[in-house]
Protein backbone atom coordinates (compact mmCIF):
# COMPACT_ATOMS: atom_id res chain seq x y z
CA UNK A 1 0.00 0.00 0.00
CA UNK A 2 1.64 3.26 -1.12
CA UNK A 3 0.00 6.69 -1.51
CA UNK A 4 0.32 7.91 -5.08
CA UNK A 5 1.63 11.36 -4.24
CA UNK A 6 3.35 13.32 -1.51
CA UNK A 7 1.00 14.77 1.11
CA UNK A 8 2.31 18.33 1.61
CA UNK A 9 0.53 18.74 4.94
CA UNK A 10 1.96 15.65 6.61
CA UNK A 11 5.30 15.41 4.81
CA UNK A 12 4.82 11.78 3.82
CA UNK A 13 6.82 11.11 0.67
CA UNK A 14 6.37 7.61 -0.80
CA UNK A 15 9.37 7.84 -3.12
CA UNK A 16 11.73 8.80 -0.32
CA UNK A 17 10.31 6.14 1.99
CA UNK A 18 10.64 3.51 -0.73
CA UNK A 19 14.25 4.54 -1.37
CA UNK A 20 15.11 4.38 2.34
CA UNK A 21 13.44 0.99 2.74
CA UNK A 22 15.26 -0.41 -0.29
CA UNK A 23 18.48 0.94 1.20
CA UNK A 24 18.09 -1.37 4.21
CA UNK A 25 17.67 -4.36 1.92
CA UNK A 26 20.63 -3.35 -0.25
CA UNK A 27 22.78 -2.96 2.88
CA UNK A 28 22.32 -6.66 3.66
CA UNK A 29 18.94 -7.38 5.29
CA UNK A 30 17.20 -10.15 3.30
CA UNK A 31 13.73 -8.71 3.89
CA UNK A 32 12.31 -5.58 5.55
CA UNK A 33 8.79 -4.18 5.73
CA UNK A 34 7.35 -1.09 7.37
CA UNK A 35 4.32 1.10 7.94
CA UNK A 36 4.46 4.89 8.36
CA UNK A 37 1.46 6.94 9.46
CA UNK A 38 1.33 10.71 9.11
CA UNK A 39 -1.99 12.23 10.01
CA UNK A 40 -4.58 10.39 7.93
CA UNK A 41 -2.00 9.18 5.43
CA UNK A 42 -0.64 5.62 5.63
CA UNK A 43 2.29 4.19 3.70
CA UNK A 44 3.29 0.53 3.73
CA UNK A 45 6.23 -0.94 1.92
CA UNK A 46 8.26 -4.14 1.70
CA UNK A 47 11.66 -4.83 0.18
CA UNK A 48 13.54 -8.07 -0.35
CA UNK A 49 12.74 -11.70 0.35
CA UNK A 50 11.08 -13.67 3.11
CA UNK A 51 12.90 -16.88 2.18
CA UNK A 52 16.49 -16.96 0.94
CA UNK A 53 16.05 -20.45 -0.54
CA UNK A 54 12.92 -19.87 -2.59
CA UNK A 55 13.12 -16.11 -3.16
CA UNK A 56 9.56 -15.68 -1.85
CA UNK A 57 9.08 -11.90 -1.44
CA UNK A 58 8.51 -10.28 1.91
CA UNK A 59 5.07 -8.64 2.30
CA UNK A 60 3.81 -5.79 4.46
CA UNK A 61 1.16 -7.79 6.33
CA UNK A 62 3.43 -10.59 7.50
CA UNK A 63 3.54 -11.64 11.15
CA UNK A 64 6.75 -10.95 13.03
CA UNK A 65 8.27 -12.08 16.30
CA UNK A 66 8.54 -8.59 17.81
CA UNK A 67 10.89 -9.33 20.70
CA UNK A 68 11.02 -6.85 23.57
CA UNK A 69 8.19 -4.74 22.21
CA UNK A 70 6.29 -7.34 24.25
CA UNK A 71 7.40 -5.42 27.35
CA UNK A 72 5.12 -2.48 26.57
CA UNK A 73 2.13 -4.85 26.44
CA UNK A 74 3.12 -6.46 29.73
CA UNK A 75 3.61 -3.05 31.32
CA UNK A 76 0.18 -1.88 30.17
CA UNK A 77 -1.39 -5.02 31.65
CA UNK A 78 0.38 -4.40 34.96
CA UNK A 79 -0.69 -0.73 35.04
CA UNK A 80 -4.31 -1.75 34.48
CA UNK A 81 -4.05 -4.00 37.55
CA UNK A 82 -2.53 -1.07 39.46
CA UNK A 83 -5.57 0.98 38.47
CA UNK A 84 -7.85 -1.78 39.76
CA UNK A 85 -6.03 -1.90 43.08
CA UNK A 86 -4.81 -5.49 42.75
CA UNK A 87 -1.15 -4.46 42.32
CA UNK A 88 0.74 -1.69 44.12
CA UNK A 89 3.21 0.03 41.78
CA UNK A 90 5.61 0.70 44.63
CA UNK A 91 4.82 -2.47 46.57
CA UNK A 92 7.61 -5.00 47.16
CA UNK A 93 7.56 -7.94 44.78
CA UNK A 94 8.14 -10.15 47.82
CA UNK A 95 4.61 -9.30 48.97
CA UNK A 96 3.31 -11.20 45.94
CA UNK A 97 6.00 -13.72 44.97
CA UNK A 98 8.09 -14.42 48.08
CA UNK A 99 9.29 -17.79 46.82
CA UNK A 100 10.67 -16.33 43.57
CA UNK A 101 12.35 -13.29 45.17
CA UNK A 102 12.91 -14.25 48.80
CA UNK A 103 14.30 -12.39 51.78
CA UNK A 104 15.59 -8.85 51.83
CA UNK A 105 15.68 -8.51 48.03
CA UNK A 106 12.00 -9.36 47.83
CA UNK A 107 11.31 -6.65 50.39
CA UNK A 108 13.44 -4.02 48.61
CA UNK A 109 12.59 -4.65 44.94
CA UNK A 110 9.30 -3.03 43.94
CA UNK A 111 7.01 -3.61 40.99
CA UNK A 112 8.13 -0.27 39.55
CA UNK A 113 11.78 -1.39 39.69
CA UNK A 114 10.92 -4.47 37.66
CA UNK A 115 9.12 -2.35 35.08
CA UNK A 116 11.96 0.16 34.65
CA UNK A 117 14.89 -2.28 35.04
CA UNK A 118 16.27 -0.79 38.25
CA UNK A 119 15.75 -3.97 40.31
CA UNK A 120 19.40 -5.02 40.10
CA UNK A 121 18.32 -8.52 39.01
CA UNK A 122 20.68 -9.97 36.43
CA UNK A 123 19.82 -11.22 32.97
CA UNK A 124 19.21 -14.98 32.90
CA UNK A 125 20.01 -15.48 29.20
CA UNK A 126 23.75 -16.26 29.63
CA UNK A 127 22.77 -19.06 32.01
CA UNK A 128 19.96 -20.49 29.88
CA UNK A 129 22.13 -20.16 26.74
CA UNK A 130 25.68 -20.67 28.05
CA UNK A 131 27.31 -20.63 24.60
CA UNK A 132 26.38 -16.94 24.31
CA UNK A 133 29.30 -16.14 26.61
CA UNK A 134 31.61 -17.22 23.77
CA UNK A 135 29.34 -15.82 21.03
CA UNK A 136 28.81 -19.40 19.87
CA UNK A 137 25.48 -20.66 18.51
CA UNK A 138 25.38 -24.11 20.15
CA UNK A 139 22.84 -23.18 22.82
CA UNK A 140 20.48 -21.70 20.23
CA UNK A 141 20.23 -25.05 18.48
CA UNK A 142 20.14 -27.07 21.71
CA UNK A 143 17.19 -25.05 23.03
CA UNK A 144 15.17 -24.79 19.82
CA UNK A 145 12.40 -27.05 21.13
CA UNK A 146 13.11 -26.90 24.87
CA UNK A 147 10.17 -26.04 27.09
CA UNK A 148 11.43 -23.70 29.82
CA UNK A 149 9.42 -22.91 32.95
CA UNK A 150 9.42 -19.21 33.93
CA UNK A 151 10.38 -20.12 37.50
CA UNK A 152 13.59 -21.87 36.42
CA UNK A 153 14.64 -18.92 34.29
CA UNK A 154 13.82 -16.46 37.07
CA UNK A 155 15.87 -18.56 39.48
CA UNK A 156 18.87 -18.19 37.16
CA UNK A 157 18.54 -14.40 37.17
CA UNK A 158 17.83 -14.06 40.89
CA UNK A 159 20.71 -16.39 41.71
CA UNK A 160 23.23 -14.52 39.56
CA UNK A 161 25.36 -11.65 40.93
CA UNK A 162 23.28 -8.49 41.22
CA UNK A 163 23.88 -5.72 38.70
CA UNK A 164 23.20 -3.01 41.28
CA UNK A 165 21.28 -2.07 44.40
CA UNK A 166 17.48 -2.08 44.08
CA UNK A 167 16.36 1.31 42.80
CA UNK A 168 19.82 2.55 41.87
CA UNK A 169 20.60 4.10 38.51
CA UNK A 170 21.61 3.54 35.86
CA UNK A 171 19.50 0.43 35.77
CA UNK A 172 20.54 -2.59 33.74
CA UNK A 173 18.13 -4.08 31.21
CA UNK A 174 17.11 -7.61 32.22
CA UNK A 175 14.46 -10.01 30.94
CA UNK A 176 14.33 -11.50 34.44
CA UNK A 177 12.27 -8.47 35.45
CA UNK A 178 9.57 -9.11 32.88
CA UNK A 179 9.31 -12.85 33.53
CA UNK A 180 8.62 -11.88 37.14
CA UNK A 181 5.95 -9.44 35.98
CA UNK A 182 4.34 -12.25 34.02
CA UNK A 183 4.27 -14.39 37.16
CA UNK A 184 2.88 -11.42 39.09
CA UNK A 185 0.01 -11.03 36.63
CA UNK A 186 -0.81 -14.73 36.89
CA UNK A 187 -0.72 -14.50 40.68
CA UNK A 188 -3.16 -11.59 41.00
CA UNK A 189 -5.53 -12.51 38.15
CA UNK A 190 -5.57 -16.30 38.44
CA UNK A 191 -5.37 -16.59 34.65
CA UNK A 192 -2.53 -17.71 32.36
CA UNK A 193 -0.61 -14.53 31.63
CA UNK A 194 -0.84 -14.85 27.84
CA UNK A 195 -4.63 -15.11 28.03
CA UNK A 196 -4.87 -12.27 30.52
CA UNK A 197 -2.82 -9.89 28.34
CA UNK A 198 -4.96 -10.85 25.36
CA UNK A 199 -8.17 -10.06 27.25
CA UNK A 200 -6.98 -6.90 29.02
CA UNK A 201 -4.81 -5.24 26.36
CA UNK A 202 -4.73 -6.88 22.92
CA UNK A 203 -8.44 -7.46 22.34
CA UNK A 204 -9.65 -4.07 23.70
CA UNK A 205 -7.10 -2.39 21.43
CA UNK A 206 -8.58 -4.21 18.44
CA UNK A 207 -5.32 -5.90 17.44
CA UNK A 208 -6.49 -8.76 15.24
CA UNK A 209 -3.04 -10.07 14.33
CA UNK A 210 -1.25 -9.89 17.69
CA UNK A 211 -0.80 -12.64 20.26
CA UNK A 212 1.49 -15.07 21.99
CA UNK A 213 2.48 -18.18 20.05
CA UNK A 214 1.25 -21.65 20.89
CA UNK A 215 4.10 -23.95 20.00
CA UNK A 216 7.26 -23.22 18.02
CA UNK A 217 5.65 -22.26 14.71
CA UNK A 218 4.01 -19.08 13.45
CA UNK A 219 0.80 -20.25 11.83
CA UNK A 220 -0.01 -17.07 9.88
CA UNK A 221 1.95 -15.73 6.86
CA UNK A 222 5.45 -14.81 8.00
CA UNK A 223 9.04 -14.53 6.94
CA UNK A 224 11.84 -16.88 7.79
CA UNK A 225 14.18 -15.13 10.23
CA UNK A 226 17.98 -15.34 10.07
CA UNK A 227 20.37 -15.09 13.00
CA UNK A 228 23.99 -14.02 12.37
CA UNK A 229 25.16 -13.97 16.04
CA UNK A 230 27.60 -11.14 15.33
CA UNK A 231 29.08 -12.92 12.36
CA UNK A 232 29.68 -16.24 14.11
CA UNK A 233 26.82 -17.90 12.17
CA UNK A 234 27.84 -17.54 8.54
CA UNK A 235 25.68 -17.80 6.57
CA UNK A 236 22.96 -16.70 9.01
CA UNK A 237 20.71 -19.55 10.17
CA UNK A 238 16.92 -19.78 10.02
CA UNK A 239 15.33 -19.70 13.48
CA UNK A 240 11.74 -19.00 12.44
CA UNK A 241 10.64 -22.29 14.06
CA UNK A 242 11.50 -21.88 17.73
CA UNK A 243 9.90 -22.65 21.10
CA UNK A 244 9.50 -19.23 22.74
CA UNK A 245 9.12 -20.28 26.37
CA UNK A 246 12.68 -18.98 26.89
CA UNK A 247 11.42 -15.40 26.90
CA UNK A 248 7.62 -15.35 26.67
CA UNK A 249 6.58 -12.25 28.69
CA UNK A 250 9.94 -10.65 27.99
CA UNK A 251 9.92 -10.91 24.21
CA UNK A 252 7.56 -13.63 22.97
CA UNK A 253 4.79 -11.69 21.22
CA UNK A 254 3.90 -12.00 17.52
CA UNK A 255 2.39 -8.98 15.73
CA UNK A 256 2.36 -6.93 12.52
CA UNK A 257 3.67 -3.45 11.77
CA UNK A 258 0.08 -2.26 11.34
CA UNK A 259 -0.99 -3.61 14.74
CA UNK A 260 2.07 -2.09 16.42
CA UNK A 261 1.29 1.38 15.11
CA UNK A 262 -2.32 0.93 16.19
CA UNK A 263 -1.25 -0.18 19.67
CA UNK A 264 1.21 2.62 20.34
CA UNK A 265 -1.16 5.19 18.89
CA UNK A 266 -3.90 4.10 21.28
CA UNK A 267 -1.53 3.79 24.23
CA UNK A 268 -0.15 7.32 23.83
CA UNK A 269 -3.67 8.57 23.10
CA UNK A 270 -4.87 7.41 26.51
CA UNK A 271 -7.11 4.64 25.17
CA UNK A 272 -5.42 1.66 26.85
CA UNK A 273 -4.32 2.88 30.29
CA UNK A 274 -5.45 5.98 32.15
CA UNK A 275 -3.66 9.31 31.67
CA UNK A 276 -2.13 8.99 35.13
CA UNK A 277 -0.84 5.49 34.33
CA UNK A 278 0.56 6.73 31.02
CA UNK A 279 2.35 9.50 32.90
CA UNK A 280 3.94 6.85 35.12
CA UNK A 281 5.01 4.88 32.05
CA UNK A 282 6.72 8.00 30.72
CA UNK A 283 8.73 8.72 33.89
CA UNK A 284 12.19 7.72 32.72
CA UNK A 285 15.43 6.67 34.34
CA UNK A 286 18.78 5.89 32.69
CA UNK A 287 19.06 2.19 31.81
CA UNK A 288 21.98 0.37 30.19
CA UNK A 289 20.69 -1.70 27.27
CA UNK A 290 22.06 -5.12 26.35
CA UNK A 291 24.06 -3.54 23.52
CA UNK A 292 25.55 -0.94 25.85
CA UNK A 293 23.35 2.01 24.83
CA UNK A 294 22.05 4.28 27.58
CA UNK A 295 18.26 4.46 27.33
CA UNK A 296 15.78 6.94 28.80
CA UNK A 297 13.55 4.11 29.99
CA UNK A 298 10.11 4.39 31.52
CA UNK A 299 7.77 1.56 32.44
CA UNK A 300 7.95 -0.78 29.47
CA UNK A 301 8.71 1.88 26.88
CA UNK A 302 11.41 4.43 26.19
CA UNK A 303 11.94 7.56 24.15
CA UNK A 304 14.06 8.55 21.20
CA UNK A 305 14.81 12.05 19.98
CA UNK A 306 14.78 13.17 16.33
CA UNK A 307 16.64 16.51 16.20
CA UNK A 308 14.29 19.23 15.09
CA UNK A 309 11.29 16.90 15.18
CA UNK A 310 10.86 16.14 18.86
CA UNK A 311 10.43 13.08 21.04
CA UNK A 312 9.01 9.73 20.01
CA UNK A 313 7.97 6.89 22.34
CA UNK A 314 8.03 3.17 21.73
CA UNK A 315 10.32 0.19 21.93
CA UNK A 316 12.45 -2.07 19.78
CA UNK A 317 13.14 -5.75 20.15
CA UNK A 318 14.94 -8.80 18.87
CA UNK A 319 14.66 -12.54 19.11
CA UNK A 320 16.88 -15.02 17.31
CA UNK A 321 16.77 -13.82 13.71
CA UNK A 322 14.29 -10.95 13.94
CA UNK A 323 14.49 -7.22 14.67
CA UNK A 324 11.47 -4.95 15.09
CA UNK A 325 10.97 -1.32 16.09
CA UNK A 326 7.96 0.91 16.69
CA UNK A 327 7.94 4.67 17.39
CA UNK A 328 5.10 7.14 17.86
CA UNK A 329 5.04 10.90 18.39
CA UNK A 330 3.18 11.82 21.62
CA UNK A 331 0.32 13.44 19.69
CA UNK A 332 0.02 10.36 17.46
CA UNK A 333 0.57 12.46 14.36
CA UNK A 334 3.58 10.51 13.15
CA UNK A 335 4.23 6.77 13.57
CA UNK A 336 6.74 4.26 12.25
CA UNK A 337 6.99 0.50 12.67
CA UNK A 338 9.46 -1.72 10.83
CA UNK A 339 10.33 -5.41 10.84
CA UNK A 340 13.49 -7.15 9.57
CA UNK A 341 14.39 -10.81 9.17
CA UNK A 342 18.06 -10.57 10.16
CA UNK A 343 19.55 -9.93 13.61
CA UNK A 344 23.02 -9.24 15.07
CA UNK A 345 24.86 -8.67 11.79
CA UNK A 346 27.85 -6.70 13.11
CA UNK A 347 30.98 -8.75 13.82
CA UNK A 348 32.85 -8.48 17.15
CA UNK A 349 35.54 -5.85 17.25
CA UNK A 350 33.70 -3.43 14.97
CA UNK A 351 32.52 -1.07 17.74
CA UNK A 352 32.68 2.49 16.54
CA UNK A 353 32.61 1.41 12.89
CA UNK A 354 28.98 1.59 11.72
CA UNK A 355 27.83 -1.36 9.64
CA UNK A 356 26.07 -0.42 6.38
CA UNK A 357 22.86 -1.91 7.78
CA UNK A 358 23.07 0.37 10.83
CA UNK A 359 23.51 3.42 8.60
CA UNK A 360 20.63 2.36 6.37
CA UNK A 361 18.32 1.73 9.34
CA UNK A 362 19.16 5.11 10.83
CA UNK A 363 18.33 6.75 7.48
CA UNK A 364 15.00 4.88 7.27
CA UNK A 365 14.05 5.84 10.82
CA UNK A 366 14.93 9.49 10.22
CA UNK A 367 13.01 9.61 6.94
CA UNK A 368 9.98 7.89 8.45
CA UNK A 369 9.76 10.11 11.53
CA UNK A 370 10.77 13.51 10.20
CA UNK A 371 9.44 13.42 6.63
CA UNK A 372 11.07 14.98 3.57
CA UNK A 373 14.27 16.91 4.15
Amino acid sequence: MEPLATDKNTGLDPAELRSALDGVHRAGVPGVFAEVRAGEQVWRGASGVADLETGRPVETGMRQRVGSITKTFVSAAVLLEVESGRIGLDAPIGDYLPRLVPGERGRRITVRMLLNHTSGLAEYLPYAFPSLKELAPGSLDDNRFRQFRPAELIEMGVGAPATGEPGSTPGVYSNTNYLLLGELLEHVTGAPVEKHIARSVIEPAGLAHTGFPVGPRIEEPHSRIYEAMFGTIDPPRDYSVYEMSWVMTGAGLISTVEDLNCFYGKLLGGEIVSPSSLAQMQRTVPVIAQDGRLLDYGLGLYKTEIPGHGTFWGHDGTVWGALTMAWTRPDGGRQFSAAMNLARWAKPGTEGTPHPIDDALAALKLQALRGPA
